[in-house]
């Protein structure tokens, strides 16, 4: 398995003690203990007032600021001082690196409130997922096939964690991408799978005469149609309804650029194969095809590549059952099998994204 340099130096040999490797087994066991209570412990502003008295607080201090009975302040306390999210020094706890980085580290709040909102309870049917290929975690929102087609109805908290996950990882690259995508003469781009036009809408503004039209599916269209409505070169945003799982389905054509951008992690690679053969006719040999997505096998830090091993779980257990976020040689081999070639990539965008620059083979 091909890796970065930094993801291999870790994954390839043992890193952890035996009284290391005793612990994490632990930490794995109550790992849903562990993530509840580091949630509450923000909730209830504990970390915030620990974060405030660099002195640290008392127990009865922090029962009291933080509306709490001392019973339900001491096992919550407890409890972090064993995760290792809060220190005590005599009878005053305060705030440790772990516990900063859980208050202060806006990636970490995102992905909390992501699995708390939007996985938590879906992931009990994780192994019903795993032997059948479908969603079987979704049932506990409703009883759509995939969960792109219930984002709209989805309780708002719910749709909130969702699209504050979506767009977090995917806003903060496309300054990046803007410059590569347009490095080519483009008036014309089709954003597939454009969802609520955060892309498209950045794309009108950096380029006064482009037009953009977003492949999705209807609901998804209407849900954009709203949100970019008031914008400042919304006349320049087209929607073209389509289930993109449909094989009968062609892409349309006469478009400069194909824009894929977090979205085939949302399908198998037998799906991400037929959607890519079907873009393909929609290609001349001037056209370019751009997939920008987060390879875990080429992130330069391990946390990243962590965190999107385990978001292939939500896509298991609730998004459609069959999909992931993918490893590079994955998509390349999709790409080849598919009539395309990679004729440059880009890493390193944003929060890790990667940018698959393809042309007709």
């Amino acid at each position: 398995m091909k890796l970065f340099p930094s993801l291999k130096k870790r994954y390839a040999k043992e890193q952890l003690t035996a009284t290391q490797a005793q612990r994490l087994a632990q930490e794995i066991a109550f790992g849903p203990v562990v993530f509840q209570v580091s949630r509450l412990m923000l909730k209830f502003g504990i970390f915030r007032r620990l974060a405030d008295q660099r002195q640290g607080l008392t127990l009865a201090q922090i029962a009291e600021s933080a509306h709490l009975s001392v019973y339900a302040a001491q096992v919550l306390l407890e409890a972090s001082l064993t995760i290792g999210t809060v220190l005590i020094d005599e009878e005053r706890y305060t705030l440790s690196k772990a516990g900063w980085f859980l208050l202060n580290d806006k990636m970490a709040q995102v992905n909390m409130e992501f699995n708390h909102d939007v996985n938590y309870q879906g992931l009990f049917h994780l192994e019903e997922a795993l032997r059948n290929e479908r969603p079987e975690g979704l049932k506990v929102f409703g009883t759509w096939s995939t969960i792109y087609e219930g984002l709209s109805s989805l309780p708002p908290q719910v749709q909130k964690s969702w699209f504050g996950f979506d767009h977090y990882y995917s806003d903060c690259s496309f300054d990046q991408a803007l410059e590569i995508v347009f490095s080519r003469p483009i008036r014309t781009l089709l954003d597939v799978g454009g969802n609520t036009g955060r892309w498209a809408t950045r794309c009108v503004a950096h380029h006064p005469q482009v037009e953009v039209t977003i492949m999705d599916l209807p609901q998804q269209l209407a849900m954009m149609k709203e949100q970019t409505s008031t914008l400042p070169g919304a006349a320049r945003i087209h929607g073209h309804g389509a289930n993109l799982l449909d094989a009968s389905v062609p892409f349309p054509t006469g478009f400069d650029a194909i824009w894929m951008s977090q979205f085939l992690d949302c399908f198998s690679e037998a799906e991400v194969t037929a959607i890519l053969t079907r873009a393909a006719p929609s290609m001349t040999a001037d056209s370019r095809l751009y997939i920008m997505e987060t390879f875990w096998d080429r992130q330069k830090f391990e946390t990243a590549a962590y965190c999107l091993t385990q978001i292939s779980i939500y896509f298991t257990a609730l998004a459609n059952g069959n999909s992931k976020m993918y490893h590079s040689d994955d998509m390349e081999r999709c790409i080849h099998a598919a009539g395309l070639t990679v004729e440059e990539t880009y890493d390193h965008l944003g929060m890790g994204h990667s940018i698959l620059q393809c042309r007709l083979r």
